[in-house]
């Protein structure tokens, strides 16, 4: 909203007012609260799961491999301190890696995102058109948010 709109609704005492600069697009790409008419569009943001596992660049192969096998997934994914989305790893890769060698030197790096605000059905078809179980979920900024599961989204 522009900051005339702000200013307006706070001298009509509204507590919670923001002039969001980047926009509507990077508000619901961030996977934010939204309200209004559109509110309750089916979008992946509301479908996310935070359980995967995650893994430092610097972590060795080995703990990321016990990590990853006690969890219901296959993979990890590599991440720096604040969450930025560095790198995947694929169980081919954990299953084959030296165990001394670290995530850093394994990983698939850059692997594809998608962002909250993508529409459900679309990111469905997509994921049942390709074969994949999931889909990684990063904000603008590449902070991992989470993963989207196409068995969630029927």
């Amino acid at each position: 909203m522009s900051p005339r709109a702000a200013c307006r609704l706070d001298t009509l005492g509204f507590s919670q007012v923001y002039d969001y600069m980047p926009g509507k697009v990077d508000w619901l790409a961030r996977n934010l609260p939204v309200e209004g008419t559109d509110a309750g569009a089916p979008l992946i943001g509301r479908h996310l799961r935070d359980e995967v596992v995650t893994a430092a660049p610097d972590e060795p192969i080995a703990d990321v491999r016990a990590c990853v096998a006690a969890s219901p997934h296959s993979f990890a994914l590599v991440t720096t301190a604040d969450r930025v989305l560095l790198g995947r790893l694929r169980g081919t890769h954990l299953d084959h890696a030296d165990a001394n060698a670290v995530t850093a030197e394994v990983m698939e790096a850059g692997p594809s995102t998608l962002r909250p605000h993508e529409p459900v059905d679309a990111v469905r078809a997509h994921l049942v058109d390709k074969g994949h179980a999931y889909a990684i979920v990063t904000d603008p900024d590449g902070r991992l948010l989470g993963t989207v599961h196409a068995d969630d989204l029927m």
